[in-house]
């Protein structure tokens, strides 16, 4: 027996086996083909980047840059990276290293894991997996009101009817300015009930500590100095303008004044979609616009909005999914005698996928009883058997285990060339 100490997974990155990963297929498929109907187009970038791709773009005074990144350097030419913790940073890399936008204004998306190192808990692992969506050089409300009114569709897909939208508005760069000194002028009145976060995050972000979940805190952040009220007329109009889209979409929302989002490259909408369903982690998807990301990581100025989704929370919220909890193996499961009877299973089946069904071969050689009980566990809806009689008689033997039998039968003898024809009209 081997001393090898067993290997388990890490803490916070879960593996996912059957049926569950059949679940995130047919999630997969459902998000795939909802993007689709928007024109959104699949962009990949790579898992690992530049660690300063992140810093400059998320901003190196957030919890991601601060506390979650997993980075380390190359030795091979001592260069700092990172797994990626978000997509949108990564994408806007690509778009700009490819002049992606030089002829018109792009959707794309990107499905795929992330990686931040903090404390796991339902819904949030240290590898987890997000639908990101990216609507580049595009620069009005309607197209905020686009992503909202297609993610209010994918919800209604889903059968999801307890998310709930909260929007704000983080204005633009003048107004946070001015919102920014009148936002540490209150936190230093009200320093005493910081707690030490508070304190070191009060000239370097203010704005993180008004999402604050300290309940001593939460007076002082109530009471603080609102950004929506320091937005000018073209802020206001922005902001107008995606409301009336929504209310013509018939979404209701809320007005979120503190909802400030984690990272530093949002301006003017912000957007949750938050659900009391998962405790603490109650945020399904989150986004907005970010006018200046594209400028600030070496690009041509272009805006831009997106959102982010957290698959595991959305797999989790999904009514819909038991469906896939029993998932069948195959179609059409082969079974055969005698070494004549496999290699005609073998080529049988080969004409079978070729007519687009799904089929398993019994691999090895055992009685018949033991391959039905395989078949059975297989959840085909048929199965074909290749004996010596069949070969001789040039007709397979199809037993009807779940679906499309004849009246009254479960058993049938169908020509060897008419099985796929057959088999394809009746599964």
């Amino acid at each position: 027996m081997s001393d090898f100490k067993k290997v388990r997974a890490l803490t916070g990155m879960k593996d996912a086996l059957p049926p569950e990963s059949v679940q995130w297929e047919a999630l997969e498929a459902i998000v795939r083909d909802w993007l689709a109907a928007y024109g959104y187009q699949n962009l990949r970038t790579p898992v690992l980047e530049h660690t300063r791709l992140f810093a400059r773009g998320i901003g190196e005074v957030t919890d991601i840059v601060e506390k979650e990144m997993y980075s380390f350097v190359d030795p091979l030419n001592d260069e700092r990276l990172t797994l990626r913790p978000e997509f949108t940073a990564g994408m806007v890399r690509a778009v700009i290293e490819h002049n992606v936008l030089y002829d018109r204004p792009r959707r794309v998306y990107a499905l795929g894991p992330v990686f931040r190192h903090e404390r796991p808990q339902r819904g949030r692992y240290r590898q987890f997996h997000q639908i990101d969506v990216e609507a580049l050089g595009f620069p009005g409300p309607d197209v905020d009101a686009e992503l909202i009114v297609m993610l209010s569709r994918l919800w209604r897909r889903l059968g999801l009817d307890d998310i709930r939208l909260e929007i704000n508005s983080l204005g633009q760069a003048a107004e946070r300015a001015a919102h920014r000194a009148a936002l540490i002028e209150h936190l230093q009145r009200h320093v005493d009930v910081l707690d030490d976060e508070a304190r070191r995050r009060m000239h370097s972000n203010p704005l993180r500590v008004l999402d604050t979940k300290n309940p001593a805190m939460q007076d002082m952040a109530n009471s603080a100095p609102r950004l929506f009220d320091f937005l000018g007329e073209e802020s206001l109009a922005h902001y107008r303008g995606l409301c009336a889209r929504l209310e013509d979409a018939g979404i209701t929302y809320t007005l979120n004044p503190r909802l400030v989002r984690g990272l530093d490259y949002y301006n003017l909408t912000v957007f949750e979609w938050v659900t009391d369903r998962l405790g603490a982690q109650g945020t399904v998807c989150g986004g907005g616009r970010y006018d200046g990301l594209i400028e600030l990581l070496g690009g041509k100025p272009a805006p831009a909005v997106g959102f982010a989704i957290g698959m595991e929370r959305l797999l989790d919220l999904w009514s819909q999914k038991d469906q896939y909890a029993h998932p069948a193996e195959c179609q059409v499961y082969v079974a055969h005698q005698g070494e004549d009877g496999q290699r005609r299973a073998a080529s049988l089946a080969e004409a079978l996928r070729d007519a687009g069904l799904r089929v398993l071969v019994h691999a090895g050689s055992t009685g018949f009883k033991s391959q039905f009980r395989r078949a059975d566990a297989s959840g085909a809806a048929v199965a074909v058997v290749v004996g010596g009689d069949e070969l001789a008689s040039g007709r397979a033997t199809v037993k009807w285990l779940r679906r499309g039998a004849p009246e009254g039968e479960q058993q049938e003898s169908i020509p060897f060339d008419r099985l796929a024809e057959e088999l394809q009209s009746r599964i």
